[in-house]
């Protein structure tokens, strides 16, 4: 199974690093305060690194927020749904 895994990023690498080749010529980019130009795939590894940490800083929030209010339900007794008296 690790073998698999190993041969896999092999096979993404080379075919990251064949594409950069291939995509060497400069793109500009305008950001509003900074002009930049980049290689076509350092930019695309540029952008796809940054989507992929503000992914992740998203998901790591959203789950905080929820276990937050997980621990607080449980220190306050329970939720309202399960401390309500039955009919």
């Amino acid at each position: 199974m690790r073998l698999i895994v190993i041969l896999f990023l092999l096979l993404f690498a080379v075919a990251g690093v064949v594409f950069g080749a291939l995509n060497a010529d400069l793109v500009p980019f305008d950001l509003g305060f900074a002009r930049l130009a980049l290689p076509k795939g350092g930019a695309m590894l540029a952008f796809l690194l940054v989507g992929w940490v503000l992914g992740g800083f998203t998901a790591w929030v959203g789950t905080s927020f929820a276990q937050q209010r997980k621990r607080r339900r449980a220190l306050r007794g329970g939720s309202k749904v399960a401390s309500a008296k039955p009919a």
